[in-house]
């Protein structure tokens, strides 16, 4: 049965999601972008509870292209929100939004890219992830709990939403690519106690999208706000190193396609090339794309009439050579 707390909680964070197109000066926005379904991750609540204070809440924010764009703060009912494609082919992405660890954004790296990829016949997942340091009995491994089983999850609803389970990505924005990759790293490390069937299933994805990535956390190259967020303000040299995606390459992780502009300020470029080579050195299959221009942060807006808006296709051409997404047979 759900403690009261909890179900409190799941109520007050669907609220919010729900009055996600609520006014306060949007009334010229368009209309948000909502999933076809949300699914709880845990019903019974996250492992260890929810930390005492914690409410979740979504946050309206400004942008220069007058769309909607919200961010999950203080997640307490991780979730995955659901886009079924109108003509499935079987494959399935969990994408992971980014926000430093400090919040999840839900729409510029979230319901936008699932709205896409739905509309090349991916089932798309979108996950809402517990943040490190909000108290949390499993503190820097809660992200990682909720990605595994996430992935999970997408596998015990293959049958139910028509999906391959060998033909799962996960694809991550920023923060939410450094907990793609410690997911595509640390797909098999023991993080909580099996709560039903669908954590017998295999957390490995069968490949890996990283966008503009958070992947080291050792300075100079680290994004100073997801390395606050994920290990305090001193953390010693073994916490860095136990987080930063680099040393956590092996060689029977899935393949990655890596993503990066070489002006990104916040998340240096650096963090891509120091992956792309570790990537290398453990013998992962990987592509590296690198934009001269674009910063941080794009997604899939502002793209257009740019190199960057190339991006989505070169991701979905890896996809195909990956076998994920199928091969599209010309018309004779």
């Amino acid at each position: 049965m759900l403690s009261r707390r909890f179900l409190l909680a799941t109520i007050t964070a669907l609220a919010a999601t729900a009055c996600a197109s609520a006014p306060v000066a949007r009334a010229e926005m368009p209309a948000a972008i909502e999933a076809d379904e949300v699914v709880l991750l845990w019903p019974e609540g996250p492992p260890g509870g929810v930390p005492e204070g914690l409410q979740e809440k979504v946050v309206y924010r400004d942008n220069p292209f007058g769309l909607m764009d919200r961010a999950a703060h203080d997640i307490t009912a991780p979730s995955l929100s659901i886009f079924h494609p109108d003509t499935p082919n079987g494959s399935a992405i969990l994408i992971i939004p980014g926000g430093g660890y400090k919040w999840v954004v839900i729409d510029k790296e979230g319901f936008e890219g699932a709205r896409h990829f739905a509309g090349e016949g991916a089932t798309v997942y979108v996950l809402r992830y517990r943040l490190p340091h909000q108290g949390w009995q499993a503190g820097r491994e809660a992200p990682l709990q909720d990605a595994q089983r996430a992935l999970r999850l997408i596998r015990a609803r293959a049958a139910e939403d028509g999906i391959d389970p060998a033909r799962v990505m996960v694809m991550g924005f920023s923060a939410g690519g450094h907990l793609a990759g410690t997911l595509a790293m640390k797909f098999d490390t023991a993080t909580y106690p099996p709560a039903d069937a669908a954590d017998a299933l295999s957390a490995r994805p069968d490949a890996a999208a990283l966008i503009y990535p958070v992947a080291t956390l050792a300075e100079p190259f680290a994004h100073p706000g997801s390395r606050l967020n994920m290990l305090g303000e001193t953390p010693s040299a073994d916490a860095v190193a136990a987080w930063s995606l680099e040393t956590l390459a092996r060689p029977d992780m899935p393949p990655v396609f890596l993503m990066h502009a070489a002006d990104d300020e916040a998340v240096p470029v650096e963090n891509a090339l120091i992956l792309h080579a570790a990537l290398r050195k453990a013998g992962v299959p990987v592509a590296l794309h690198i934009f001269e221009a674009g910063g941080h942060g794009f997604g899939l807006r502002g793209i257009d009439g740019t190199p960057l808006q190339s991006w989505p296709s070169l991701l979905s051409q890896w996809a195909v050579n990956k076998g994920i997404f199928p091969k599209v047979t010309p018309d004779r």
